[in-house]
């Protein structure tokens, strides 16, 4: 048996195959021209349309596809509330429904939230914690948010979001400053390679209300360090040590609110190192390998299954 999934988000276009244990995995980036910082959905779209058939050609090809194929699953919005949507996941919609009936096999649809969170906890060997409550950092490009996620019938995890950053997002700070020093969009590893090369320390006071944050200031302050000519390697490093020391504060009133539950790191922003390092020793959270924190369809293919047992 094999679940398919897909997922078509903003800047990535990604398949996968979930027998029960495994993923299997395929990804293509959308192109960002230099010096831009993002795409426009019609773009975005247009490039899922074409790499689709890549990415599928290329699963296929390793799989050697002779499973039947039991269930596919597909991102086809952002998240799982009420007018959430975004055209880009219209591409995923339209493969998974034409595999979905051709194969004669059922489609099941969730949200690209809940496919990071899924791909997450299989990730980082944690998938029973879709059993219990927990808590899940969503944190990457578009989005900077923590959830209450609890079991759910019907959407296997339900995510209630409980905090959130109230203006610019960690991964679009991250992103801008990246461009402002000429990295290739998305700047997230590079950006992380070159703070590493720093050793500078920052003493931040993040700007959290309540449980919620705002990082407005973080790209104002990163373009005036470049003005004034500051190292490239410690304007990355104060815009990387801002956002930990956030999502830090973030977690110390979310444990205050709702106690002490399991903590999940989700999205493209948790593959910094820094981050890591800090959220581990301290609230000893759970992190998703690399290729499950960026975009992808593990999350999907492993919500066929869960839909299917």
């Amino acid at each position: 048996m094999m679940f398919l999934g897909f997922d078509t988000s903003n800047y990535t276009t990604s398949a996968a195959v979930f027998d029960g244990k495994n993923v299997i995995m395929k990804k293509k980036m959308l192109e960002v021209k230099h010096g831009e910082r993002g795409l426009r959905q019609s773009d975005a779209l247009f490039q899922h349309t074409v790499n689709l058939p890549v990415v599928v050609k290329e699963l296929t090809n390793e799989l050697n596809f002779k499973k039947e194929i039991s269930a596919v699953g597909v991102s086809s919005r952002p998240r799982n509330i009420d007018g959430s949507y975004m055209p880009c996941f219209l591409a995923g919609i339209n493969a998974a429904s034409a595999v979905s009936a051709f194969c004669g096999a059922p489609l099941f649809k969730t949200s690209h939230q809940a496919g990071h969170i899924l791909a997450a906890l299989y990730s980082a060997d944690k998938s029973e914690l879709i059993e219990e409550p927990f808590i899940a950092f969503h944190v990457s490009g578009g989005t900077t948010e923590a959830l209450l996620v609890t079991p759910d019938k019907d959407e296997i995890i339900k995510a209630e979001l409980v905090a959130e950053s109230l203006d610019l997002k960690a991964g679009q700070a991250i992103d801008r400053t990246g461009v402002m020093l000429n990295m290739k969009f998305p700047c997230g590893s590079e950006l992380d390679e070159l703070a590493s090369e720093s050793n500078r320390e920052f003493k931040i006071k993040p700007s959290v209300f309540g449980v919620n944050c705002s990082l407005s200031g973080v790209e104002n302050k990163a373009a005036r360090m470049i003005e004034n000519g500051e190292s490239p390697q410690d304007t990355a490093k104060f815009v990387i040590t801002y956002i930990c020391e956030t999502l830090d504060k973030m977690t110390e009133k979310i444990i205050d609110k709702y106690g002490k539950l399991p903590l999940v790191f989700a999205g493209g922003v948790s593959c910094n190192s820094m981050i890591k390092k800090r959220m581990r020793e301290k609230y000893s959270a759970h992190f998703a390998k690399p290729e499950f924190s960026s975009d992808n369809a593990a999350g999907a293919a492993i919500f066929a299954y869960l839909k299917s047992i």
